[in-house]
């Protein structure tokens, strides 16, 4: 139950810094009916920030959100200033100035001479210490952070952050006043990043020393990103939005508070920012830019060219699937739909015709969905041959492996397989966490062996990771590449490594949010509302980590943590624990979470 502020929600509100964060800010509060004091050093910059809410409120009208007489009002309750002196009648002063302690002090000791006792002040930094801030300051009490996401009026999440010194009043009243703005607020306590960016910027970190050690494009990344996990942005292109420089400081913060390597920038960010190239607000950074603060790509250097593949690939007409589970019938199924003959192998007659039953299934509900013609369906259920064994793939130009994920069961296939398949059929295998080679190595035809790492559910998920090993001949990198474009799917280039692009990335940002919660500073409940209402996710950490289940999770990340042999990668105790209790995600009934069985 909500507590009754002892203070005030706030009214006048002053806003210190109208750039694209305080302007945003400012915008939010004059449209719910606060009286607003812009204050900026910069004449140009109050100018510029009053010409967008002229410009966003004009879009309103224009939309019929707003009328004309509320867009006269909002517009009237926003006051620019370039003198401190202006906050004095102020309830509440955000600051959204550089994320520098030496500036913010200075703001903060003008304000103090400025403004009421009561008036509480509020630091928007995502980086810095608001302790350290609230303990210079004359009354600590009444200081604590505001961190709102950009873009301010489109982004539902604020993070209340409060310290040690910080009076509970003044926590509830800015927590009501969120809640008045329409916003979704999540009480922090004080650590670098918070809740939302201490864990994104781990992630966007890892993202660009991946670029950084050529392992695969920014294109890719991006692509594998967005397209594998469902985010709104892939983290280079992000990078570039939220300023390389700005990403450097906020990391550098986090790893002088966590010494986890994870969290040291990675050298290409100080490379850039050091160059000017801090992204879009530059025009350039890890892309190009049409012009400074423009969001809109134009090829430069770096950009790959349009079919650039060395060569032709291999003819496929025909392919064999192994497996019976979903994911073997989900591929079945994807070059099924596209015209391919598909020869469906499982361990028995039975489990193959009940793996091509599954597929019938899923076309029904596509038809009865209006996705899918009656007649389609049958045509591509009709392109399907069950078969008992891999005999069955003499004739078969691609042969891709989706059984269990299991270095054993996997060699014994290929070994199989190299002896059933003709001479050039191409040799692929579905592993996300497995190394590709070593099932390449025990075929006599490891050049023709490449990891095709599709996504569940299969028919849905366009993206598919096109491992190639230091063997893999370039007809056979060709053939993967053109047949993903055949069926519909965006390929992704990466090498042979433990989580690829996406596992590689995912994980040790799903791990940092399990230590959170060991670390007793967040609840599942606040990390999945911040990862979704502040990063664009499209499920919390502990949700996706429940449906993934929790066994597979940590045998990915045991993988990673060999692999790469950081101690920042290793395991969570307690995901080990909950793995260890059987408590295994949505499949078991109880993860993170507990769950209604059916």
């Amino acid at each position: 139950m909500d507590r009754q502020s002892s203070q005030p929600t706030p009214q006048t509100i002053a806003v210190v810094g109208l750039g694209t964060m305080g302007t945003g800010i400012a915008e939010v509060l004059a449209r719910a009916g606060r009286e607003v004091i812009g204050i900026d050093i910069s004449e140009t910059a109050a100018r510029r920030a009053s010409a967008s809410l002229a410009a966003a409120t004009a879009r309103s009208v224009a939309r019929e959100r707003l009328t004309e007489q509320e867009r006269a009002d909002v517009l009237a309750r926003f006051r620019t200033f370039t003198d401190l002196a202006a906050a004095a009648e102020a309830d509440l002063v955000i600051e959204v100035v550089p994320e520098s302690y030496e500036v913010k002090q200075q703001v903060f000791r003008e304000l103090d001479a400025v403004v009421r006792p009561d008036t509480i002040l509020a630091t928007g930094t995502n980086a810095l210490s608001v302790t350290r801030l609230a303990a210079e300051s004359q009354r600590p009490e009444r200081v604590l952070g505001l961190h709102f996401f950009n873009p301010v009026p489109a982004m539902k999440l604020v993070e209340i952050v409060s310290c040690v010194l910080t009076a509970p009043t003044a926590v509830e009243a800015v927590t009501e006043l969120a809640r008045e703005l329409g916003k979704e607020p999540v009480a922090v306590g004080d650590r670098p990043g918070f809740v939302a960016d201490g864990l994104l910027f781990g992630y966007l970190n890892q993202a660009a020393a991946m670029y950084e050690a050529k392992y695969a494009s920014r294109e890719d990344i991006d692509a594998a990103m967005r397209l594998g996990c469902g985010l709104p942005m892939g983290p280079l292109a992000l990078l570039d939005l939220i300023g390389v420089d700005t990403a450097r400081t906020v990391l550098e913060a986090m790893y002088a508070s966590s010494g986890d390597r994870l969290h040291a920038p990675a050298p290409i960010l100080g490379q850039l920012a050091e160059a000017g190239l801090a992204g879009q607000k530059s025009g350039r950074g890890f892309y190009t830019y049409e012009a400074p603060g423009s969001s809109v790509i134009v090829r430069d250097l770096q950009t790959p060219l349009d079919g650039s593949l060395l060569g032709a690939g291999r003819p496929v007409s025909s392919v064999g699937v192994a497996g019976s589970g979903t994911m073997a019938s989900g591929i079945a199924q994807v070059f099924a739909q596209s015209g391919f003959d598909v020869v469906l192998a499982a361990r028995s007659q039975e489990k193959a015709e009940a793996a091509k039953a599954a597929i019938g299934k899923s076309l029904g509900r596509a038809v009865s969905k209006g996705r899918l013609t009656q007649e389609a369906a049958d045509e591509t259920l009709g392109r399907i041959t069950p078969a008992g064994s891999l005999d069955a793939f003499a004739e078969v130009d691609l042969a891709v492996e989706a059984v269990a994920e299991d270095l054993a069961v996997k060699q014994e296939l290929f070994a199989a397989l190299d002896k059933v398949c003709k001479p050039g059929a191409v040799l692929a295998t579905t592993t996300s966490s497995l190394p590709v080679i070593a099932v390449a190595r025990v075929t006599s035809r490891p050049q023709d062996v490449i990891g095709m790492h599709f996504f569940n559910p299969a028919p849905a998920m366009k993206l598919v990771e096109v491992v190639r090993t230091v063997l893999t001949a370039d007809d056979v990198h060709a053939t993967v590449r053109e047949i993903c474009v055949k069926v519909r799917k965006h390929p992704v280039d990466c090498g042979d490594r433990a989580g690829f692009i996406v596992n590689a990335l995912l994980f040790p940002y799903l791990n940092n949010a399990i230590k959170m919660v060991e670390e007793h500073y967040a609840s599942l409940d606040q990390i999945d509302a911040a990862m979704k209402l502040g990063g664009g996710y499209p499920m919390g950490p502990f949700e996706l980590l429940d449906v993934v289940g929790l066994d597979v999770s940590l045998a990915i990340e045991k993988v990673l943590h060999k692999e790469f042999r950081d101690p920042g990668l290793a395991p969570s105790p307690l995901l080990e624990h909950l793995v260890a209790a059987g408590c295994l995600g949505r499949k078991t009934g109880r993860g993170f979470r507990e769950y209604a069985r059916r």
